[in-house]
């Protein structure tokens, strides 16, 4: 995954350094009308957490002194990915974070990857632009389910994009998720189905990308 193409470099953000009080970093915050920033060190370059509003809100409604520097209340020190990281390892890192942090190749804070640019992420993997229809198949989880589904299909049409989920409802353990591309035709959408279908797997929803795409804008 290349994470340079996608995060906000460091020039492009809003920080606070790592002595700045609670005070300053708020009128800050509040001036940005974000909810949390990254806390930087003295030279830029060495991330310290993320400072967030909600959290001076309530020193500060505690009677707690606004002249603490902001390492005070840092939170999310720990919460960072290389620039080289995967996406397995972006995706279970930012988790119920805003962003997360994003470190060069020197361990020095390069930008963040917000939650939205990952959603987009994945967004993208379904090909909406270039798909039409998304079968979702569902099957035991058995060993060459993947394979033999993705065969009986791609003798029919190509398979713009696939993503494979798990899944406990009525009895299945593996759903897949084919996205077969623009030029598909009901002729052919209904002949896959039939084909996958008799051998034994069930197609459990079929999606319109272009109703879908049509009703989210």
């Amino acid at each position: 995954m290349l994470i340079k193409q996608v995060c906000i470099t460091k020039s492009d953000l809003t920080t606070v350094g790592e002595t700045c009080s609670l005070a300053d970093a708020l009128l800050i915050l509040e001036d940005s009308g974000y909810r949390c920033v990254p806390v930087l060190d003295g030279t830029e370059n060495i991330f310290r957490g993320n400072i967030y509003k909600m959290h001076i809100y309530r020193h500060k409604s505690e009677g707690g002194d606004m002249s603490l520097p902001v390492t005070h209340l840092i939170k999310n020190a720990t919460k960072f990915i290389s620039i080289n990281s995967s996406f397995f390892k972006i995706f279970f890192s930012i988790k119920e974070l805003p962003y997360i942090a994003v470190l060069d190749e020197k361990q020095n804070f390069y930008g963040i990857l917000t939650h939205s640019k990952l959603l987009n992420i994945l967004a993208q993997s379904w090909n909406v632009s270039e798909g039409r229809y998304v079968l979702t198949v569902a099957s035991d989880g058995h060993q060459g389910d993947l394979a033999a589904v993705s065969k009986i299909i791609s003798k029919l049409s190509q398979i713009t994009s696939c993503i494979t989920l798990d899944a406990t409802e009525e009895g299945y353990s593996r759903r897949m998720l084919f996205t077969l591309p623009a030029e598909t035709s009901d002729e052919i959408l209904k002949n896959i189905v039939n084909k996958v279908e008799r051998k034994k797997y069930k197609v459990v929803e079929i999606e319109d990308l272009r109703k879908t795409t049509a009703e989210t804008k």
